[in-house]
């Protein structure tokens, strides 16, 4: 146990807590999402110790199991769009029995280790463009099927996962401007084709929400309020005027941040980047740390996603950025988000307890 870093699972649990908090004053007086995070929490923690007691060496030796996970993933974003019914306005989960599955939140992790795998392999070949090409391919697909939903705030992280692990691999200046060049085609043909017209509409009020305050302004104002209004300590549980009477949309998943402004005001979110920046300290620390470059992707990637998600959503909750319905990490009410990052700092606390480590494990799987 002493091998653990603290922190780093400290930082987590702190951030949940205070997701936990939110949801039971959001939520009142009907509990019953309350008890489910609850649940979905001490699932990702256990999660978490069952994946920082397998070995990490196993992802770099054996490429398979992780192609398999891939092709799982995009069957679970196959069946969601074919099976599942929409919940406002997308597609994206999957109903098994009584809980529901959101396919592209471990999908994310599966990506991490397949682009840290697949360029930890050719670092020294960076020069050649097929490999951005190749590892493209790896996110073309499910990149597709999420704008299909749509849901462009996952469609963005993951786009934000690859380039980012293309930058740290060492990619050409001349092919950065080609990638950016490509994105801008993504985007033009994203916006032509994929965007349901309430994200249009979104990204258009961004700039004057007061232009259609009761339509495609109305969450970007409603959510700047309540984070204005909560001051420095917060009106106080079931006391936040937008949250309570239903005026801020969604305050327990895509606007959480903006539910603990109003009601525990400016001192809890200092605490909320405080703990997120307690985290990504940690796993640089642990970037600086480790002996191969499998592991180090893998850190890198897993700071990505975690990083861009947690500013998007808070700069979407600040009015700084169009709203894309992206929740805050381990804040915002959903099993599937919730265990996914336990999963992947459950990776990242085994490569800490291995650093040093680099021999492979003498068995296949």
């Amino acid at each position: 146990m002493h091998r653990y870093d603290w922190v780093l699972l400290g930082s987590a649990l702190g951030l949940s807590a205070l997701g936990l908090i939110s949801l039971f004053s959001t939520t009142q007086p009907e509990l019953s999402q309350f008890f489910k995070q609850i649940a979905w929490v001490v699932f990702g923690i256990i999660l978490f110790i069952i994946f920082s007691s397998l070995d990490y060496r196993l992802f770099r030796a054996h490429f398979s199991p992780v192609v398999f996970l891939y092709g799982l993933a995009i069957a679970g974003l196959l069946l969601v769009a074919f099976f599942s019914s929409p919940v406002r306005g997308a597609q994206s989960w999957l109903a098994l029995g009584p809980i529901n599955i959101e396919p592209v939140e471990p999908l994310k992790v599966i990506l991490i280790l397949i682009l840290a795998k697949y360029f930890s392999m050719r670092h020294v070949e960076m020069y050649r463009i097929k490999h951005i090409v190749v590892s493209g391919i790896y996110i073309l697909i499910p990149s597709a099927l999420v704008l299909l939903q749509p849901d462009l705030g996952s469609f963005l992280i993951l786009g934000l996962i690859w380039a980012g692990i293309i930058i740290i691999s060492g990619v050409k200046i001349k092919h950065l401007f080609a990638l950016a060049l490509l994105s801008a085609l993504v985007s033009v043909l994203a916006w032509s084709f994929f965007l349901a017209d309430y994200q249009k509409d979104r990204i258009t009020s961004f700039l004057n929400p007061e232009y259609d305050p009761y339509g495609s302004g109305y969450n970007s104002i409603q959510s700047v309020v309540a984070v204005g209004s909560g001051g420095f300590w917060g009106k106080g549980l079931q006391q936040g005027t937008q949250t309570q009477l239903g005026f801020l949309p969604e305050a327990h998943t895509d606007f959480a941040y903006a539910s603990i402004a109003e009601e525990l005001g400016i001192i809890a979110t200092i605490m909320i980047i405080f703990l997120f920046s307690a985290l990504f300290w940690r796993l640089m620390k642990m970037t600086h740390a480790v002996g191969d470059n499998f592991a180090r992707m893998y850190l890198a990637g897993l700071i990505i996603m975690i990083a861009s998600q947690s500013i998007l959503n808070i700069a979407m909750a600040l009015g700084l950025l169009p709203i894309a319905g992206l929740p805050l990490p381990f804040v915002s009410y959903g099993g599937s988000s919730i265990m996914t990052l336990f999963i992947a700092l459950g990776i990242a606390q085994n490569i800490y307890k291995n650093r040093g480590i680099g021999s492979v494990p003498a068995f296949s799987a």
